[in-house]
Formats: structure tokens, C-alpha cells, sequence
């Protein structure tokens, strides 16, 4: 089942009457509506998505399983037909991996724009996406090739168990706001951004599926795309904090809100509910009146509610918990039996006879006893002071005391070990860009939220890879410690190797420095090829705010984040003290 959940790009799903799309979708149902799953959906009604209306006058190509495009991909399973148009599983037989695929016919009035909507989405290259990797018109047919993530989970699964953890959410609503702003500023709008959409894979990561491409299919479009697509990560926070559908209908197999209490707030309807992340909800969903209560401004576009979340103090994930270490078990033995072989089921144990006892000693031998121990004692205590008698005389015979010299043996409790490295937690940080022109400042919980595939990048800039000072003295970020603390080496992770990747650690004073570069205290300095680099201080240096500046960045490739130049992205970074 999870396979199949993950399968396709556009597995239609339970949105009833959802405000969301219900507005978009008015123009392009023809009759077709989606209502919750149920046991006897047809099968030509895949996925909870069923027809109420007469059969529209396009019919969805007839093929079966087996069949192959461009003798190429060979079709599986049929998992959605909808008006006039299919999506399958099938086999890339030249690459030998799972894809899936969107069929429709030439003369489809969409097949023009979904062939248009598919080439612009190959052209974002962002990993974020479910990519699509081929859009075709052969043969009196357009088809639409796109991954296929088997290892990924449907959001939709994830609330059928409950809602997330905080930090779960937190990660949904960071990285599928920050993703979709991307695709935005390049001018592609999802429109039909439901749990369906969204994947999360093993590693943690959320990927967004269908994008431009679904609302093709459907001939879903808005006047005002990113308004949209921003309430529709709203209702996914929503749904994450509550596991209830923001509206009063039920959809995509959650409940609806009660009918007539209108949109409350997630905290309102779950007890528990993360406060800032409630509010977070709120603003993209654009509640005025729950907005106007709290003195918070709507969130109208995905970059807008990015940086919101990036103001937000970061929620760290859940300690782990270690299942406890059972009783000990004490096993006492017998007297006699440790060590031999044990009776057989069934059997009697053999009785073991009792030890005589020991008999007593008499009182003449005591005292003999007594007698030579002390002796003995004497005799020894004797001889070693006559030995350490003369071995002093002979020493004061050889020795001058002008000349000599006392040395000082130090014990094991003076030589005390250094103390291992504590690692510094970091509390908060801020892009520090002196010259007013910052480069990614949305992006800067990237680098200790503890996900390798996520980062904060550069700019790419033309000469390097040392930056030129006349146009950018260098780019940093200031971590915040919580309290002053000894700093004493740094684990910075890289993105991209080559060249040399120059950094410096700084003391700085607040997270806004009130100074120059030049004027702070240097804490390391490191230079590297590689995509790690640690930075060891001579001496540790007390500091509660420390500045990472980096001054030279490696040439590196066009990634679909920034163009090709000199630039550089971090990963991970750690302190310890």
C-alpha cells in the first residue's frame, strides 16, 4: 500500500468540497467530483476519486498493463482515471527503475498545457520536486514521465496515525514553504498543494509532487497563485498539529471542523498544540480575525510565511528514549552443585552429603602460631632498616649539598586528565551581512538543525575563489550560545569541495555585532578543499556569540539553488568548549 501511495505524481485524493481547490476546480470538474474513499470504488474511480455526473466527452486512453511508450516505458498499474486522463506505474526497461507516468490524448483541450506546465517544471531542477523526467506527444498521445519514490510516505498516511510531533511539523511547513517560494520566484504555482502532494521520505525530507503538472490535468487556475498555494501550506499545518481538515467538510480522509464555529485556531481544537506553530497556521490560512487578536500580519505568499518560520525559535527534535535495562537477576549456588552437570527433567537431583565440619584447632597451637608470625614481622622490620640505614649513609657521602637539587614527584591525583569536549548548543542564529546585501537569510536554521540534506548557500560570484573586497568583504552567519561560553573548535559541513573554502571563527558581541571584522576577537582560522573543515582555537576563547565569516568559496556547478560562480553552501556546524 505504500508504494502505491507514493506512486504517482497526481493520485487523486479526498477533497470534497475543500475551499481550497473547490474555487480552482469549479472550472474543470465537468461533472466530476471527489468524494471519500469507499469500499466499492470502481475501477475507473481509483483512489477515492469517483464521478457523480454523466461520462464527459473525452474518454481516457485505453490501455492496458503492459503496454510500452516509446519502447521504453512499460505501463503497470493504472492508479487514477479521471476526466479523459490516466496515471500509471511503469517501468523505465532502459534504466531499469520504477516511474511514474500521465497519459491523456493529443486532442485533449489540456494536452497543450500540461506538456508546457511539465517542460517548466523539468527546467527548476530542484531536488525538492518530484522531477519529471520526460514530456512527450507520440502517436496521437502525450504522456508525462516522472519519479516514482517507493521508500517515500504520503502525508495522507502520516495523519491517518495522529497528528505530527512539533518538530515534525515544524520541518513540514520549513521546508515545503521554503520550496514552494522557490518555485515561485521562477513563476510555477502548485494550486493543488493537498497531504496527497506531499511525501516524506526515509531520511526526513518532504517533497512536493505534481507541481505545475496537477493543476494542468485538472484545468485548475487562480488569479492569485501564490495567495493560494500559501493557504494551502497553512491547511497542511494544520492538519499536521490537529489531524482535523481546516474546513467543514471532511477531506482527504480527515474530519472537517463542526459546522457554524467557523476557522479556529489549531491550539482551540487540541490540547498540546504547539503555540507558535498554531499561530504560524493561522497567518497563512488568513484568519483576520485570529490574526488581528494576536497582532500578527497574514502570510499572502510562501516566501513571506518562510521567513516567518525562519523568525520562529527553532523546535529541536524529541530526546530518545532508551528502553530501560531489565532487573539483575541474582543467582545464588548451592553449596556443592556449582559446576556440575545438572539432573535431567524428570529425575531427582542426587543429594549432596554434608561437609564434615572442620575440627577445632587446639589452644596450644594458636598460640605457636602466633608466636612465629610475630617473629617473622620482627626479623623483616629489622632487616629493612638496616638496608635503608646504610643506603643513606651513602648517599650523604656522595651527594653535595651545594649542588644538589630536590625534585618533586607529582602523584596521579595532582596529574588530572584534561576534560573531554562539551559540545555548545546553539540557541539562535542571524546572517551577518555589514554591507546591507544578505544571501540567503531565510535558510540560516539550516546549518545546525541537525539534516545533513538541508543548508544555508551563497550568491555565486564571479571571481574567486577569494572574494573580492571592493564587492563582498565575506559572508558569515553569528551563532547564538545562550550564555558566555569557552569555544575552543568548530565542526563546519560543507556543500561543495574544490578550490579553497577560507573561514574564520570571531567573538562577536551580540547577534547584530555593533562592529567590524576588524575590531572582534579571532577565536580559529581554517582553509580547505575538502566539504569539511574543523577549526581549532590555540586557546579558548570566552564568548557567547561567535561569528563564522567565510572570505574564499570554491568554483562550483549550476545545482538548480543558485547559478554556476564561486559560491559555497553550509551543511552542519558545531561548536565545543
Amino acid at each position: 500500500m505504500a508504494e502505491r501511495s507514493t506512486a504517482a505524481v497526481d493520485v487523486a485524493d479526498n477533497s470534497g468540497d475543500d475551499p481550497l481547490t473547490a474555487k480552482a476546480d469549479s472550472a474543470a470538474t465537468d461533472g466530476v467530483a471527489e468524494a471519500q474513499d469507499t469500499a466499492d470504488t470502481s475501477a475507473q474511480e481509483t483512489d477515492g476519486e469517483r464521478r457523480t455526473g454523466q461520462q464527459t466527452a473525452i474518454t481516457a486512453p485505453e490501455l492496458h498493463s503492459g503496454h510500452k511508450l516509446a519502447r521504453r516505458y512499460r505501463l503497470e498499474e493504472c492508479v487514477t482515471r479521471l476526466d479523459g486522463f490516466s496515471s500509471w506505474r511503469a517501468v523505465d526497461e532502459k534504466l531499469r527503475r520504477a516511474v511514474g507516468v500521465h497519459l491523456l490524448p493529443a486532442h485533449h483541450p489540456r494536452a497543450r498545457s500540461v506538456l508546457a506546465a511539465a517542460r517548466s517544471a523539468a527546467l527548476l531542477g530542484d531536488p525538492r520536486f518530484v522531477q519529471v523526467l520526460d514530456a512527450v506527444e507520440e502517436n496521437d498521445l502525450v504522456y508525462v514521465v516522472h519519479e516514482w519514490l517507493p521508500d517515500a510516505t504520503e502525508l495522507t498516511a502520516l495523519l491517518a496515525a495522529g497528528p505530527l510531533e512539533p518538530h515534525d511539523a515544524y520541518q513540514l511547513v520549513s521546508q515545503v514553504s521554503q520550496a514552494m517560494a522557490a518555485a515561485h520566484r521562477e513563476g510555477l504555482a502548485h494550486l493543488r498543494l493537498t497531504p496527497g502532494a506531499v511525501l516524506r521520505t526515509s531520511t526526513g525530507q518532504y517533497r512536493i509532487r505534481g507541481l505545475a503538472v496537477n493543476a494542468a490535468l485538472r484545468g485548475i487556475s487562480a488569479e492569485r497563485p501564490q495567495r493560494a498555494d500559501t493557504e494551502s501550506i497553512g491547511a497542511l499545518l494544520y492538519a499536521a498539529l490537529t489531524q482535523r481538515w481546516p474546513y467543514e467538510n471532511d477531506a482527504h480522509g480527515l474530519t472537517g471542523l463542526p459546522k457554524d464555529v467557523g476557522l479556529i485556531a489549531p491550539d482551540q481544537v487540541r490540547a498540546g498544540v504547539h503555540r507558535g506553530l498554531s499561530e504560524l497556521a493561522m497567518r497563512a490560512l488568513v484568519n483576520d480575525g485570529a490574526t488581528a487578536s494576536r497582532q500578527e500580519p497574514p502570510c499572502t505568499t510562501p516566501d513571506e510565511l518562510a521567513k516567518a518560520v525562519a523568525a520562529m525559535p527553532r523546535i529541536r527534535p524529541p530526546e530518545p528514549q532508551f528502553p530501560s535495562a531489565p532487573d539483575y537477576q541474582r543467582t545464588t549456588y548451592q553449596q556443592g552443585t556449582y559446576g556440575r552437570p545438572q539432573p535431567r527433567p524428570g529425575t531427582s537431583a542426587t543429594q549432596v552429603a554434608p561437609l564434615p565440619p572442620a575440627p577445632l584447632q587446639s589452644r596450644t597451637g594458636k598460640v605457636l602460631k602466633w608466636t612465629v608470625s610475630a617473629l617473622l614481622i620482627a626479623a623483616l622490620g629489622l632487616g629493612s632498616w638496616q638496608v635503608a640505614d646504610r643506603l643513606l649513609d651513602n648517599d650523604k657521602g656522595a651527594e653535595d649539598p651545594k649542588t644538589s637539587e630536590t625534585t618533586t614527584t607529582t602523584t596521579g591525583d595532582d596529574q588530572k586528565p584534561k576534560p573531554p569536549p562539551v559540545p555548545l548548543a546553539i540557541q539562535e542564529a542571524r546572517e551577518y551581512a555589514p554591507d546591507g546585501s544578505p544571501q540567503s537569510v531565510e535558510t540560516v536554521g539550516n546549518t545546525y538543525d541537525d539534516d545533513s540534506s538541508s543548508f544555508w548557500r551563497t550568491k555565486s560570484y564571479i571571481e574567486g575563489p577569494d572574494l573580492v573586497p571592493s564587492v563582498k568583504r565575506g559572508v558569515g552567519i553569528v551563532y547564538d550560545l545562550g550564555a558566555l561560553k569557552d569555544v575552543s573548535t568548530a565542526s563546519i559541513g560543507l556543500r561543495y569541495h574544490g578550490d579553497h573554502t577560507t573561514v574564520t571563527l570571531y567573538a562577536a558581541d551580540a547577534l547584530s555585532p555593533s562592529g567590524s571584522v576588524d575590531s572582534m576577537q579571532e577565536i580559529a582560522s581554517g582553509r580547505t578543499s575538502a566539504t569539511t573543515l574543523k577549526l581549532t582555537a590555540k586557546k579558548p576563547v570566552r564568548s557567547r556569540y561567535v561569528l563564522l565569516w567565510m572570505t574564499a568559496m570554491p568554483q562550483a556547478p549550476q545545482d538548480g539553488y543558485s547559478s554556476a560562480g564561486h559560491k559555497q553552501a553550509i551543511t552542519d556546524v558545531a561548536f565545543t568548549g
